[in-house]
This record gives C-alpha cells, structure tokens and sequence, in this order.
C-alpha cells in the first residue's frame, strides 16, 4: 500500500498537503499519533466518509483534536478543576482525552449540522483529545487557525488496531483516503521499548460527565463526591495518567470500557 502516489512520507513539520485536503470541503487523511494511524476529517462529508471506510458504530463520542490550551478551552465546557487536570498533561506532554460537552457558544464551529450529528454523542458530548502528536497537533492548530475543526477516529477497520504500522490500516480505510501521511518510526519512537504486541494502541480517555452528559461536580478538595471521573479506557501513559488523577481529585473510578 505505501508504493503509491497517495501515501507520503511525514516532513517532521506541518504536512501541507494534509492541511490543503482538509480545509477543502469533505476531505479525508489518515495521519500518525503517538499511538498508531487516524483518519482525520473536518466537516459533516469528510465524517460521512470516515464512517463509511470504518463501518462504525456511531454510538461512540465523536473525537475532538485539540491544538492547543486555548482551542480546548474555547471549545468544551471546563470546571477549573478540569481545566487544570488538562493543563498538567498539556504541560507534560502527555496524550489524554476527556469527555465533555460542547459550551453553547463554541457550536458555531461545527460546520455543518451532518457534523453536529456525527461529531457528537446521543447526550450531546464528545472527547477532546490534547497530546496526540505533533504530526497532527500542527493539522488542528493549522484548521484551528483557518477556523475548522479536526475530527478523528483510529485508522483500522473497527474492532481492530493498526500496530502503529501504515500497512495496518487496512485497504478499506487506504482506498477511501485522500493522502496517507506515513511515519512508522515517529510512533515507534513514542513507546520505544515496546513491542507491536504490547505496545498502547490508544490513549487514554476520561468521562467527565454524568450519565445524562452534564459535567460532573467540583470536588474543592472534598472526598466522597459523585458523580466523580470515570477511566473509561486504559492506554498509553496509563501510569502517569492515574497519579494526576488522583492528583487532582479525590474521588474518581476506573471502569474500563464502560462507555462502550
């Protein structure tokens, strides 16, 4: 699949090809994070066509790339005690996600109402991811910057990962694409002492609202306040992630998968 015109290697900056395709109308890449390939896409079509290369279940939260502190901030709803739980890992550089809702007045971004409905969850939220590498951390600030959102999903037929291998995201998922942006030794870097079999194939993810999508309590430092943070999937940088949980919040549970 790499021995194609479609499939280039990463410059180690902004990818302008990428950028050109995305902030066109519909666009569809596959680029590499520290844990492996997504389709990236910034509209209702270009989400059309994710779900359709993926054959997905569209019950799960839309995924949100976050460029930067600022675009987060602009764009979910925080309590300070979030916010400054996002702030660590962006400080640290670690790959995190939480899901939240959208604040009311940062749905003007979403261009269309098709990606209203595919960008989000029945109950309104979505996971707004920071950390995520830098190949697609410069694509979001990038859109970010031209006012588009970047939506993702893992680039792998569902159900399945790509062992941080271009080759793995399957000929499905290569044939719909319009670029494939490669940089196996890039993601290979991230988790160096890790094998295809044991390394992270995804990062880990918070729910920080309740069952009905409305954001969780300020803990101020109190025990025992619920609805508190739930884990809901294990990942890269687990460990770290788990100390600045419980870091920040008193009260917090790991169910893995619960979502799902």
């Amino acid at each position: 699949m790499t021995n194609d015109t479609k499939t280039i290697h990463w410059n180690g900056d902004l990818q302008q090809e990428g950028l050109d395709i995305l902030l066109g109308e519909g666009g569809m890449i596959v680029s590499p994070t520290k844990v492996g390939y997504i389709i990236m896409t910034s509209d209702g079509q270009g989400l059309e066509r994710k779900f359709e290369a993926k054959q997905r279940n569209r019950n799960k939260p839309g995924v949100v790339l976050c460029g930067s502190m600022e675009q987060l901030k602009r764009l979910a709803q925080l309590t300070p005690e979030i916010e400054a739980y996002y702030q660590q890992h962006w400080d640290e550089d670690i790959l995190m996600g939480c899901i939240l809702p959208w604040r009311e007045d940062a749905l003007q971004y979403i261009p269309d109402e098709h990606a209203q409905e595919l960008a989000k969850d029945h109950r309104g939220t979505s996971c707004f991811v920071i950390r995520f590498g830098t190949p697609g951390e410069k694509l979001a600030a990038a859109l970010w910057e031209n006012g588009k959102l970047a939506f993702a999903s893992s680039a792998n037929p569902s159900g399945k990962g790509n062992r941080g291998k271009v080759t793995g995201i399957g000929e499905r998922i290569h044939d719909r694409a319009d670029l494939v942006i490669e940089a196996d030794d890039y993601v290979a870097s991230i988790q160096p002492n890790e094998s295809e079999e044991t390394r992270y194939e995804q990062g880990v993810m918070v729910s920080m609202v309740d069952k009905d999508g409305k954001l969780i309590p300020e803990q101020h430092g109190e025990r025992s306040i619920t609805p508190a943070p739930v884990l809901i999937r294990r990942g890269v940088y687990l460990d770290r992630i788990l100390a600045i949980l419980a870091k920040h919040f008193n009260s917090w549970d790991y169910r893995h998968g619960e979502y799902y």
